[in-house]
């Protein structure tokens, strides 16, 4: 897929600026070494939250970034007792491990005060705002987490498996066979009709008023061109002519990458799959900015490859669009 002018850059979970040191995760002391290390930067993670605080540089660039940072410290005794992902080195060569100490699902802890109010936020919360090393930060930890908290056991026997390798593989106590975090790769894109009206689809277990463009998880033994054409078909029963890629970015939730598309197509009339749509509609430009201005519709996170491909089919970001102090999103 070869990048052209039009392509989306610094999507915003898209920006990591961490060396993942790949080699250094074989060797088994890796971890201790790092967790006794106290030039090392820890980031705890307490089910799918970080800690965050206003940023010291209060840096405000194209997508926010900068206005937030991570609560990173320095290792603790209790750290190695915790789950411990390499998350990689910076430039100046620091070593960053995330720590699990409350896993994902697992709920506050009782008594536990507002952890929004802690500073305790979720990537979705605080992604936008986060400059690129603490952005590539969260979504890897998280990402790493959510997986290791579902692979506990061994898919050939059964048997419990261990964390290795940093982090990053799972071994099976019983047979030794090791097994790699997943990614399942999800395609997203833009309809555009031959008046340029774009296609806009609300999920069956959404709530009024949530729109986005189309999305779906590729097939064994398919390209994610053909993805796109499938899930269009499925969804709306619309054939597209063809797919243009826009970009892409991790999407931890729990353990996805968005490949996002520009698609067209010539047919207009929608049939709805019920399981998987609620209602479908197409709108013009000026539509769709009068359905933000009157709240009928809200546009997808800033976090959000979504909220891009709208906005790249719009010419200008929502926030231009909706008075000042207006969110938008969800």
């Amino acid at each position: 897929m070869a990048l052209t002018d039009e392509t989306l850059a610094d999507l915003a979970l898209s920006r990591s600026a961490l060396g993942r040191v790949a080699l250094e995760r074989r060797r088994p002391e890796i971890l201790t070494e790092l967790l006794d290390d106290p030039r090392t930067r820890v980031a705890e993670i307490r089910g799918d939250r970080m800690r965050v605080a206003p940023s010291r540089d209060g840096r405000d660039g194209a997508t926010g970034d900068g206005l937030l940072q991570l609560a990173l410290r320095a290792p603790e005794a209790a750290d190695h007792a915790g789950l411990g992902l390499h998350l990689g080195r910076d430039a100046d060569g620091t070593a960053y491990v995330g720590v699990v100490t409350r896993e994902v699902g697992s709920g506050p802890a009782d008594g536990a005060s507002d952890p929004a109010a802690d500073g305790w936020l979720t990537l979705r919360q605080a992604g936008e705002a986060l400059a690129p090393r603490d952005a590539g930060v969260f979504t890897t930890a998280l990402a790493l987490a959510n997986w290791h908290a579902t692979h506990r056991f061994c898919p050939r026997c059964g048997a419990p498996t261990q964390p290795t390798q940093g982090g990053w593989v799972r071994r099976c106590e019983r047979e030794g066979s090791e097994h790699y975090p997943r990614t399942d790769p999800a395609v997203i894109m833009s309809v555009v009709d031959p008046d340029d009206r774009l296609l806009l689809g609300r999920g069956a277990h959404w709530p009024e008023g949530r729109f986005s463009v189309l999305a779906g998880f590729v097939e064994p033994g398919e390209s994610f061109e053909a993805a796109v054409a499938r899930e269009v078909a499925e969804e709306v029963g619309v054939t597209v002519d063809g797919a243009r890629y826009l970009g892409n970015q991790p999407w931890p939730f729990p353990s996805s990458v968005m490949i996002g598309f520009a698609a067209t197509t010539r047919e207009t009339e929608l049939t709805i799959d019920p399981v998987e749509m609620a209602e479908a509609r197409w709108v013009t430009r000026d539509e769709y900015r009068d359905l933000l201005l009157s709240d009928t519709i809200r546009t997808p996170s800033g976090i959000s490859i979504a909220k891009r491909i709208i906005e790249h089919w719009l010419g200008q970001t929502v926030e231009s669009v909706l008075p000042p102090g207006r969110a938008g999103g969800f």
